[in-house]
């Protein structure tokens, strides 16, 4: 590479807790890296990483060997050892996955085989035992995972930004790229600064298929947005931990679970229907454009085609306060409507191929100069740090 004047080594694209990770990992890897974090938002963590549960994952839903599982496993123990290193509020709490029906229990002794072969403490448990850990909680069968937390990831953000020694760009939105092998990488943003790089890394997040059209890179999916809604548990007295269902296989979505945040607090949710815009953390919020792009999408439509009957379900609990009510009463009977109050919603980049498959592993993709991140919703947050090495490393060969 021809020796050019450049702002900086690295551009990150994206202030969530990927994109600091990354830049945290860098410095870290290689002490005096020059890296720019720019966010469009006027602070780090507004959308996925400061709108989900809070929940640290232990690996345990994941296909062994996938890099979900091993990121999520290791990423678990080094949250739990970073929230300490630096005093922000977490708590390993462990969590319990309950069946509420004979059915369930092939999928319940699916999960015990995977948390073994990723390493990962499980406890099968009976109904009493059930009680034990959740004496309001229902279940024909249960599995208790011991290393599963809660932390305030959008406060580890801030730190990683912190500490990472970047320079981090609030109100920065990227809305042209141009690469140069020979030369490098440079960005301009919306208010017409210009900046140049080494090289490029998106962690766009709601936004990282778009953002690598942009660098000239075909991602080969497309972001569907999903939004997930929450209700916050009026009778925080009835849970004392984390509580789930048996997930569906078919799906990368957990189903409505409840979660005792580190205030004490319970979040019940969330569902998953299909969100109008990618920022669409409501019905009313519609953007005619990023809703025409996920219809003009094949695999969306396929998406509709093999799974309505789920669809179908998950917006009826969306509009009707009565059907999530009844989602929850499977878990925990003693809930009734009066007991739910509506809270705030998050918004899930699913990658969805133009099969209509659901990526379900974190996607990753090399470019000239360029590392895309284009598929890391949760377990993503729990995950950070070692997604942020495995992006630096790429990134640091080419320095």
């Amino acid at each position: 590479m021809r020796r050019v004047a450049v702002d900086c080594d690295v551009l990150v694209i994206g202030g969530g807790i990927v994109g600091l990770s990354t830049a945290y990992a860098l410095t870290r890897a290689r002490p005096g890296t020059r890296v720019v974090v720019l966010e469009k938002e006027p602070g780090p963590a507004r959308h996925q990483t400061g709108r989900n549960s809070g929940v640290i994952h232990s690996g345990i839903y994941y296909r062994p060997g996938s890099l979900k599982a091993r990121y999520a496993v290791r990423g678990a123990a080094e949250m739990v050892k970073f929230c300490a290193e630096y005093g922000i509020p977490h708590a390993v709490t462990g969590k319990l996955i309950v069946a509420t029906e004979r059915a369930e229990l092939p999928r319940l002794h699916t999960l015990v085989q995977r948390g073994r072969e990723n390493g990962i403490p499980v406890r099968e448990l009976g109904p009493a035992q059930i009680g034990e850990y959740e004496p309001h909680v229902d279940g024909v069968a249960g599995i208790h995972v011991g290393t599963t937390g809660v932390c305030d990831f959008g406060a580890v953000a801030a730190q990683l930004a912190e500490a990472s020694g970047a320079e981090v760009r609030y109100g920065a939105e990227v809305v042209q790229i141009s690469r140069r092998p020979e030369l490098g990488v440079a960005v301009r943003t919306a208010d017409g600064t210009v900046l140049r790089g080494r090289a490029l890394v998106n962690c766009a997040g709601l936004h990282c298929d778009r953002v690598a059209r942009l660098a000239g890179d075909d991602p080969g999916m497309r972001i569907i947005p999903f939004r997930g809604e929450y209700f916050d548990l009026l009778r925080p007295d009835l849970v004392r931990g984390l509580v789930y269902p048996v997930p569906d296989p078919a799906f990368p979505f957990l189903g409505v679970h409840l979660t005792r945040g580190v205030d004490g607090s319970v979040h019940v949710g969330p569902n998953a229907v299909p969100a109008l815009a990618r920022e669409g953390y409501d019905w009313s919020v519609v953007r005619p454009r990023e809703a025409a792009g996920t219809l003009a999408w094949p695999g969306s439509w396929r998406i509709a085609r093999r799974h309505w009957r789920y669809g179908a379900g998950e917006l009826r609990r969306s509009l009707s306060k009565r059907a999530f009510t009844q989602a929850v009463r499977r878990l925990l009977p003693e809930v009734g409507e009066g007991d739910l109050r509506a809270a705030g919603s998050g918004v899930r980049a699913q990658a969805v191929l133009r099969d209509g498959g659901l990526v379900d592993d974190f996607l990753l993709r090399e470019g000239v100069r360029a590392v895309h991140v284009l598929n890391a919703p949760s377990p993503a947050a729990t995950a950070s740090l070692p997604i942020g090495r495995s992006v630096a490393r790429r990134v640091l060969g080419w320095l």
